[in-house]
């Protein structure tokens, strides 16, 4: 689709979105024309929720559970009009409807899905694989789909209709989305047909099931869908038969879900005793980039092209939703760096940090070294590095006394900090030392004949570096003294924004332990720490302390007070936005204006998302016009000023699969790039919410 203009950005469909939804209505067996009447409701009722396709259960016209009665003439005429019914009536209906029905083709019985729009039948997709143990008897009433002689049907006075298991169909108002249609067992068999149409260009994958339940059943199906939506890197729409279902030897849950790429985005309320409708958003862009990075899909597709040749495509127009706004339905969390549910805080916490300590402790063996140095701020990425590293001493079966934490005060540090920087080191269990480095950035300024030393306050960057540098300089000069490793303490977010004095700053280090981890992961990790008292009650008083310290290098004096006087997020942008924007720009690939349209999902209104363990006082809402302005401030810094930096940083582990971004492992960029591409396009997001 065209980039969307400023009346267009509101609604999800113009930011390659379109809306799913899942329907289980209630049925009565071998009663057509009932059936047929619970389809056109919960058809409308989706359409009107702007869903663009609407997926029913398996033999939903005429109930999966008829058994013998398939073989009835007059049940097979009902299923006929029954299906006449739902198409006349798809005539006013914008949605996409794929419904259940027993057909007759070539003098066999098939089970169908049937695909309508607009009062037109646009493909019928026979079932491939019929289930015939235990409990399921299909081949007694139908046949499979490769017994079908013809590849072009004639149904209700309309002619030439595609019929086969191999179509693909098309929007061709929306050439992302390219869907494919399979039944029940189809999914359930070592290569569901859904593969090879994922390989054929299906980024929407369908299946009208029936799915009798029986204990634990539930938890094996959704993993089937999930996994068959991540393995194809699609998105999956599942439908199963409900309540009316003959409940002679079976019992029906009706549960219907929708995932995307692995991650459940919707689901039915099983055994309800009620018609049920629910919708989810598919993220189109997300699939295409997935598909595009992932290289051995690509190989797939050449490996298996004699299958994929096979399916054919069946284009059409279907008009979406796009004249008024439409928001979004999905959740988007603020903090995507960080789980917001509650029960996977210690493994995940736990996790990171077992990658952070597995990474310092194989490069200390490595270089046969046992010591560490480290710069302690008291601010939040100091303190992270120096709970990984008193991780690696355990791990090592060394006492943390080899740790060596050096507190660097200089012209703008705050008392706070320094007192924070102190009694984490104490609490640590760490060797401590400080420096004042005020008097050798004094010499240096001299040196070079900075205004600052004959006591002008010039508090430019030069100013700034000399002491960013200073610090540094000392870590590897002690390093060398003690025989041991400068660990950085340098985060993500601060590559991202290129917001690190380069080469002999907090950009240069022995080893990072925190370059792919962002800050609002490391202030998470911090907070864990704290509430699990990891160091003791002592240090978790301590750690509460330095999440509500400002965020600063405490490079520029200011007006005495407690917080520092220098805030980064005053000229970086909030890093809970920014983080927001890196991930994804830099997981994804998105153009700037759905960025921003997501950013403006999740954070313009508070009652949207969630604040995993964000204390109230520290919860932000931003408008779009301040969306907007830090997206341009993080576009210009990403793309134009800062890939130098992030060309030679030093080694660090990938820690999650949000990306990193070392020069050897996610992401490679020239240094000398344009950011023209990235700013021209913030004239598409509007100033003002809608």
């Amino acid at each position: 689709m065209g980039t969307p203009g400023h009346g267009a950005f509101f609604n999800l469909y113009r930011h390659n979105f379109v809306r799913v939804a899942v329907a289980v209505p209630g049925v009565k067996v071998a009663d057509p024309a009932f059936n047929a009447g619970e389809t056109i409701a919960l058809l409308r009722q989706a359409a009107a929720g702007n869903a663009l396709l609407v997926v029913f259960p398996e033999l939903g016209l005429s109930a999966y559970s008829c058994e013998d009665l398939f073989h009835q003439q007059a049940l097979l005429d009902g299923c006929l009009e029954g299906l006449r019914q739902v198409r006349d009536a798809c005539g006013d209906i914008a949605a996409i409807a794929v419904v259940g029905a027993p057909l007759q083709v070539d003098g066999l019985l098939f089970n169908c899905a049937v695909v309508l729009h607009r009062g037109r039948i646009l493909g019928v997709v026979p079932k491939t694989y019929l289930p015939n143990y235990r409990e399921f008897y299909e081949l007694r009433q139908f046949a499979p789909a490769d017994h079908a002689r013809s590849e072009r049907i004639d149904l209700l006075d309309q002619r030439d209709i595609p019929f086969g298991s191999e179509l693909l169909f098309q929007l061709e108002d929306q050439r992302l989305l390219t869907f494919h249609v399979e039944l029940c067992e189809d999914l359930w068999v070592p290569i569901p047909q859904s593969s090879y149409a994922a390989l054929a260009g299906a980024t929407l994958l369908v299946n009208l099931s029936a799915s009798n339940i029986t204990v634990g059943k539930d938890a094996y199906r959704r993993q089937l869908v999930a996994n068959q939506s991540g393995r194809c890197l699609a998105a999956y729409v599942y439908s199963a038969a409900g309540s009316g279902e003959s409940t002679t030897d079976l019992a029906w849950d009706g549960h219907g879900m929708v995932c995307e790429n692995g991650t459940l985005l919707a689901e039915t309320e099983r055994f309800a005793d009620r018609p049920q409708l629910v919708s989810a958003d598919i993220d189109l862009d997300r699939l295409a980039q997935d598909r595009m990075r992932q290289n051995s899909f690509a190989q797939a597709v050449r490996r298996h092209r004699e299958h994929a040749v096979r399916f054919r495509t069946v284009r059409f127009v279907a008009e979406l939703p796009t004249a008024d706004p439409v928001p979004l339905q999905r959740r988007y969390e603020r903090f995507p760096y960080v789980s917001s549910d509650p029960a996977q805080r210690d493994a995940r916490c736990r996790e990171v940090y077992q990658i952070q300590v597995q990474g310092l402790v194989k490069r200390l063996r490595a270089a046969g070294v046992d010591r560490v140095i480290i710069g302690v701020s008291g601010g939040l990425d100091s303190t992270q590095a120096l709970l990984v590293c008193a991780r690696a001493m355990d791990v090592m079966g060394l006492p943390r006394d080899h740790i060596l934490g050096c507190t660097l005060p200089g012209f703008a540090t705050s008392e706070r900090t320094l007192r924070q920087a102190r009694r984490l080191m104490q609490a640590v269990g760490c060797q401590a030392v400080e420096i004042d480095i005020r008097p050798s950035c004094q010499q240096m300024l001299k040196d070079i004949g900075h205004p600052f030393a004959a006591g002008e306050p010039l508090y430019d960057v030069t100013f700034e570096n000399v002491q960013a540098g200073e610090r540094t300089s000392h870590l590897f000069r002690l390093a060398g003294l003690h025989n041991g490793l400068v660990v950085g303490t340098s985060d993500l977010s601060e590559l991202a924004l290129g917001w690190c004095t380069y080469g002999v700053g907090d950009h240069m280090a022995h080893y990072h332990v925190n370059a792919s981890v962002p800050k609002t992961l490391i202030q998470y990790l911090i907070r864990w720490a704290a509430d699990t008292r990891q160091i003791g009650a002592d240090a978790s008083a301590t750690l509460q302390q330095i999440l509500e310290t400002a965020i600063s290098p405490e490079l520029v004096p200011g007006a005495a007070g407690e917080q520092p006087a220098q805030h980064s997020e005053d000229i970086v942008g909030p890093y809970e936005l920014q983080d927001f924007n890196l991930y994804y720009t830099l997981r994804f690939g998105y153009r700037p204006a759905k960025v921003a349209f997501l950013a403006w999902s999740a954070w313009a209104d508070r009652s949207r998302g969630s604040w995993p363990d964000i204390p109230e006082a520290h919860r932000h809402q931003y408008d779009l016009a301040e969306i907007k302005r830090w997206l341009g401030v993080f576009v210009e810094r990403f793309f134009k000023h800062s890939q130098y930096k992030r060309s030679c940083i030093a080694n660090a582990p990938k820690v999650g699969s949000g990306g990193s971004l070392s020069p050897r492992g996610d992401y490679r960029a020239p240094s000398d790039s344009e950011a023209t591409a990235w700013l021209a396009q913030l004239g598409d997001i509007p100033d003002v919410g809608d």
